[in-house]
């Protein structure tokens, strides 16, 4: 067993020694103009690399002799796909993961030295296939949004272990990890920084963002089909595979049919291909809780809970968060196959010095504030990040005097906490914010019903333009003087290049129930002033050929500049 164990231990100070040959090759005997034209072979030894020192850290954190001796990864066959040799499967198979990725390592800078990569081929192979993906009804406004993301040196603890769950090796490992919690736990930031790391890292993955705002677009129907697409542009042989499924099949571009799309766009494809992508994929669901009803993620859980789902292949991951709702618990809770984490898990010091740190950057700097304010409001927070974003933003609104920063830092410190925290952090904003005669909150009100009401989030001229058209004359006013300190809870208030929308869902939670809101409530059941703006635009607005095509014999996909006549000729508001 000793000397097993020296031996292993070898193998992993070569591995190591390997990594270190190959970047000082790379950064002291190469240059950018070689490694311009190598880009997919580079892609790869970044992707090995990942992965070798993962195994490595994996490796050096067990503890003990005993420990030590059950990293033995027997039998591992590694199965790369090379696109050189007439396309052949090369197969390393090798007793130690160290091995293995040794003699990748090596293979790959072999083909740098003699200047072979596969970019060219993979353009030759997405001619070849002719994967349209325009032709696939993808969803919108789900993408990664690279500002919400973790301060750096914040949520280590949690970000660590997640990133070693997506590289462990083991067979068993749990193909889902399910991030719950209550709201404002930053379990959205977590999933979105691990997802933007990855990308950055060259891994195969895609990122799916739920938003209540979005709901009316049933964004369920469109998830798998939107994880496709992203899939392929990180990936060849997966592009080939799903370009064989929609080959057999156009209809599946636009089915809505959610199990149907888990089978053949995902499932079938990775396992076709299962030992030919370099690396992990990575599926991260954020918010599902925000996808709509109950019934309307019956179908997205039904495909995610099944034993089936266990059987992926083992470097394939899918992070999913979301609130603990009764549907979701009861369905991921009995799959042995997911595993489970809590944001709220995380110990109060921990939470805190994370929270501290955020509150340092944003109001450190600021007078009348040290580290004992700083310590003061962290604790207030108690654990939760977004009771500590509105906070800061209250204390020193962006472009907005609203009295002294010590004095608005004390109103803080004394909001009571009876009814919740979060609650008493919004009433704290909304009177700060709107004063209460009943024509100020009477336009807001209004205001917060028509962004509230709209299919999708809209930008503030569009809102305003809208406005315009509402019955009454008093309803004519410039919405930004209603909402103009609002942004410590909407975006758009201030950064107009960006949508009008709520910061967070918990905000909707809160206006739309009478008994947390009071004076604030918003009734969303009856958009009358709304409906009628809608149909006046549509009837000053709408003319025939609006777009002022020269002919109609020919279909939208044959006219080469339709996005800029629609662009020239249709407003938002109007569309």
């Amino acid at each position: 067993m000793f000397v097993t164990q020296q031996t292993r231990d070898g193998r992993v100070s070569r591995l190591l020694d390997t990594v270190r040959k190959v970047y000082e090759f790379l950064t002291e005997e190469t240059t950018l103009e070689a490694m311009s034209g190598m880009r997919e072979t580079l892609a790869k030894i970044a992707l090995m690399t990942s992965g070798a020192v993962q195994f490595i850290k994996n490796y050096s954190a067990t503890e003990g002799f005993c420990t030590s001796i059950t990293l033995t990864y027997t039998s591992v066959n590694v199965t790369w796909y090379q696109g050189r040799d007439q396309g052949r499967d090369v197969e390393y198979e090798a007793r130690d993961v160290s091995i293995a990725y040794i003699e990748m390592l090596d293979d790959l800078m072999q083909q740098y030295r003699r200047h072979e990569d596969r970019g060219v081929q993979v353009d030759a192979f997405r001619v070849l296939e002719d994967l349209d993906l325009d032709g696939f009804a993808r969803a919108r406004g789900v993408g990664l949004n690279r500002t919400k993301r973790c301060l750096d040196g914040s949520r280590k603890e949690v970000l660590t272990d997640i990133i070693n769950w997506i590289y462990d090796t083991g067979e068993n490992v749990p193909r889902i990890l399910w991030l719950r919690g209550r709201a404002g736990k930053g379990k959205s930031v977590i999933a979105r920084t691990i997802a933007l790391w990855f990308k950055n890292t060259g891994g195969v993955g895609s990122c799916f963002c739920f938003s209540r705002d979005w709901q009316a677009e049933h964004l369920e129907e469109k998830m798998f089909r939107t994880v496709s697409c992203d899939l392929p542009e990180r990936d060849p042989a997966f592009r080939r595979a799903l370009a064989d499924a929609v080959a057999k099949d156009d209809a599946l571009k636009t089915t809505s049919d959610i199990v149907l799309q888990w089978k053949r766009f995902l499932s079938e494809p990775l396992h076709k291909i299962s030992g030919h992508i370099v690396g992990n994929v990575l599926i991260v669901v954020d918010a599902l809780d925000e996808s709509g009803a109950e019934l309307s993620r019956r179908h997205l859980l039904s495909v995610l809970a099944p034993a089936q789902t266990a059987n992926l292949p083992r470097n394939v991951r899918i992070l999913v968060t979301s609130r603990t709702l009764p549907d979701i618990e009861r369905v991921l809770n009995a799959a042995q196959h997911v595993r489970a984490t809590s944001s709220d898990d995380v110990s109060a010091g921990l939470s805190e010095r994370d929270i501290r740190l955020y509150i340092m950057k944003r109001m450190g700097h600021l007078r009348g504030i040290g580290s004992a304010e700083v310590h003061g409001i962290s604790q207030k927070a108690e654990g939760l990040f977004e009771w500590a974003r509105p906070a800061c933003e209250f204390v020193n609104p962006s472009g907005v005097k609203n009295g002294p920063v010590k004095e608005r830092f004390d109103n803080v410190m004394h909001l009571r906490s009876g009814g919740g925290l979060l609650d008493a952090m919004y009433r704290a904003i909304l009177e700060d914010s709107i004063p209460k005669d009943e024509t100020t909150l009477t336009q807001f009100r209004s205001v917060m019903q028509q962004i509230m009401s709209a299919l999708e989030p809209l930008h503030m001229d569009v809102l305003n333009k809208m406005r315009c058209h509402f019955p009454g004359r008093k309803d004519h006013y410039v919405i930004i003087a209603v909402l103009e300190r609002m942004a410590p809870v909407l975006s758009g208030i201030t950064d107009r290049s960006s949508p009008v929308r709520p910061l967070h869902a918990s905000f909707y939670d809160f206006l739309m129930d009478h008994s947390r809101s009071g004076i604030y409530f918003i009734d969303t059941s009856d958009a009358t002033g709304l409906a009628f703006a809608t149909l006046q635009i549509l009837c000053d607005n709408l003319q025939f050929n609006i777009c002022r095509l020269e002919s109609s014999y020919l279909a939208n996909a044959e006219v080469p500049d339709l996005s800029e006549r629609i662009k020239k000729n249709i407003p938002h508001h109007l569309s």
